[in-house]
């Protein structure tokens, strides 16, 4: 299928006068988890970051380092796989002329990885939909949240934007990110899988006034509520007419988010003041009342997960396979009438498939748990009033010392982080070695970021924080981030322990606080090789999980849980 695919799109290269095509993973709203999975389509990789180009006789597909394995794994028959590190003044293709979608790229992407050395011809017909364009595409209204769960009218945030806009002396703000139109407005929707998002944008001016730009089927709810007149909701396809009839001026765009396609609508009318929407910044920074609901949200999803826990270590006697693992945990988590769905594709992987760090178990191919297995198991939930992200590594039997001895390191790191005073260590850059110190000591790594931000009731994976090599944001009171150091061996064992946490202040003292609640599997730890302080931390966070967690679970479930302790 992939290979008569690859023919079918090369077979439209003559009648565009290109050389190859670029295929990236997002769609035309830049999501992370979106309906439209053009990558896949064209290649069979199913990650959630990446992209593919197609020449006339080669194919390459490049990837970051949580997916090299995955990708080879998926598409590499057909593909070459490239660490998506590589391709930055990348020589592997050259003098060529490369068609790509307007829609799906910024010119930011563009001149960073492919116009030095090729020629760009954006081809507004995606050539992948005209070779197979099998969608089912969900189109439900949008709807609001209230005060009780956000914290803060809409309008009010509307204030602030504007009051940004009115310094930088710009006249529109073009908000092209539908996360950052749902943070706004108080809105949320059923476009994509695994987040609420609505797919939209905005175009608001500093005088405060808003076009919404939407299917209208999707809006009449925000209309009947005030919050959308009717007047200024712009059907995409008008959306340059739109802009034809404003009065010129100065206009903030996003490298993120903004397309091709929108921005060359815009140059033609606007002067371009910056390209950083400030709402990315702004909805990082979480209020008291998206906290207090995050960590209720936590508490719901911890019931869910220790339950799972119990079950899979000591209740369950059959043989079963990643993906009713993964399926078991899910029904535990439907058991509260506030969840929604998954925040991602839960990664249960078993044995070598723990490896692969973006792992997906499917239900015709899954492997088998076995007993002397190390089982990794990363999910999230979407509730009603908060997002959840949570990695347990567990073992059935008595795990070698090797595999313990790297488990505590990562321990370690986890804890050496979860600690951290944020006045010293107060950017993502400087947390991260922090994370990989004890592994290093032995020669070790794992190849990816040590935490990624969070959104409230959005996106799993939200910018522009986060525990990395190279992100140098300034952590504030707020913030919500993962704490998620790793180890991989290749066809053997993934090891990784995650926790949520938000960033407090106590005494002008900055620290992490867990959202998480749920145990961390004594029987993988080497106790010995933990110092009085981390025992400390371990002793202190199972005895918080049990007192928040115990009112929820059974007998039985409560006196194993108390056994952390």
């Amino acid at each position: 299928m992939i290979k008569k695919r690859i023919y079918q799109l090369r077979k439209k290269f003559k009648d565009y006068e290109i050389d190859g095509y670029i295929i990236p993973k997002n769609d035309e709203f830049f999501s992370e988890y979106a309906q439209k999975d053009r990558l896949k389509t064209i290649s069979n990789f199913t990650g959630s970051a990446g992209f593919a180009v197609v020449l006339k006789k080669k194919c390459y597909l490049f990837v970051d380092g949580r997916y090299t394995i995955q990708a080879e794994i998926e598409a590499g028959k057909n593909f070459k796989i490239i660490n998506y590190g590589k391709i930055i003044n990348c020589k592997l293709f050259k003098n060529l002329t490369i068609g790509i979608d307007p829609k799906l790229f910024t010119s930011q992407q563009i001149s960073k990885f492919f116009f030095e050395n090729n020629k760009i011809k954006e081809i507004e017909s995606n050539l992948i939909d005209k070779i197979c364009n099998k969608y089912k595409i969900y189109s439900r209204p949008f709807f609001s949240l209230g005060k009780n769960i956000v914290g803060e009218t809409h309008q009010s945030k509307i204030k602030k934007v504007v009051k940004i806009m009115r310094e930088k002396r710009s006249k529109y703000l073009f908000i092209s990110a539908p996360e950052n139109v749902a943070w706004l407005l108080n809105i949320r929707g059923y476009d994509n899988p695994s987040s609420p998002i609505p797919n939209c944008r905005l175009l608001i001016s500093n005088q405060k006034k808003i076009f919404f730009i939407s299917e209208k089927n999707k809006v009449k709810n925000l209309i009947k509520e005030k919050k959308v007149k009717k007047r200024n909701l712009i059907d995409p396809t008008k959306f340059h007419l739109l802009i034809s009839n404003l009065k010129k001026g100065k206009i903030i765009i996003d490298d993120n988010s903004c397309s091709i396609f929108y921005e060359n609508i815009l140059r033609k009318k606007f002067l371009i003041a910056e390209k950083q929407d400030p709402i990315y910044y702004m909805k990082s920074i979480k209020n008291k009342t998206e906290i207090k609901n995050m960590i209720n949200s936590h508490i719901s999803d911890g019931v869910a997960l220790t339950k799972f826990l119990y079950w899979i270590k000591e209740v369950n006697k059959k043989t079963i396979n990643e993906f009713q693992a993964q399926t078991k945990l899910e029904n535990f988590r439907k058991k509260n009438k506030d969840y929604l769905y998954p925040s991602f594709n839960t990664i249960a992987g078993a044995g070598g498939n723990g490896a692969i760090i973006h792992y997906r178990a499917n239900k015709s191919s899954a492997r088998k748990i076995k007993k002397d297995d190390i089982f990794l198991c990363d999910s999230g939930g979407q509730y009603k009033y908060g997002t959840t992200d949570v990695t347990r590594t567990i073992c059935f039997s008595k795990p070698k010392n090797y595999i313990r001895n790297i488990f505590t390191r990562v321990l370690k790191g986890h804890i050496a982080v979860a600690t951290a005073n944020l006045n010293n260590f107060f950017n993502g850059k400087l947390i991260d070695p922090l994370a990989r110190k004890y592994l290093k000591n032995v020669g070790l790594d794992f190849k990816h970021g040590t935490g990624h931000g969070v959104g409230f009731f959005l996106n799993v994976h939200e910018g522009p924080q986060s525990i990395s090599k190279f992100n140098q944001i300034k952590l504030k009171e707020g913030m919500v981030l993962s704490n998620e150091p790793g180890y991989y061996k290749k066809d053997a064992f993934g090891i990784r322990i995650e926790n949520l946490v938000y960033i407090k202040r106590l005494n002008k003292k900055l620290f992490f606080k867990n959202l998480t609640l749920a145990p961390i599997d004594k029987d993988l730890i080497d106790i010995g090789n933990l110092q009085k302080k981390e025992k400390d931390y371990l002793f202190k966070y199972h005895l918080e999980v049990y007192s928040k967690l115990s009112n929820f679970l059974n007998k039985n479930e409560k006196k194993w849980l108390a056994s952390f302790i």
